[in-house]
């Protein structure tokens, strides 16, 4: 259970960095409106927040979670901005997924 909550929390995470990111840039490329920075501010704090919730080290956490947020991005790059993604997308995210597997779940010796 432990290894579905955490692949869920990191998730979720990746989605609110996303938007957080990603509706500034609608604002400053695409010429949305200046309104969009509040919902963006709102997604970082929570994407903050949900960094908080695991309870490995914060270290393991913020490097663990880089993986499973490019994996997310090149999905996000697929849905959203309708780009499909190469095959070396996809490698380098399972590449990157592989790294978060090692780092969170591998074994501890203390």
């Amino acid at each position: 259970m432990f290894v579905v909550q955490t692949l869920v929390l990191f998730f979720v995470t990746a989605l609110a960095e996303i938007i957080g990111c990603y509706l500034p840039y609608l604002w400053l490329k695409q010429g949305g409106s200046a309104w969009l920075l509040i919902p963006a501010a709102i997604s970082l704090a929570l994407f903050a927040w949900l960094l908080t919730l695991h309870p490995a080290a914060a270290g393991r956490v913020y490097a663990a979670y880089g993986g499973v947020y490019v994996a997310v991005a090149i999905g996000w790059l697929w849905t959203i901005d309708g780009i499909r993604p190469s095959f070396w997308d996809w490698v380098g995210a399972g590449m990157t997924l592989v790294g978060m597997a090692i780092i969170m779940f591998a074994p501890r010796y203390s």
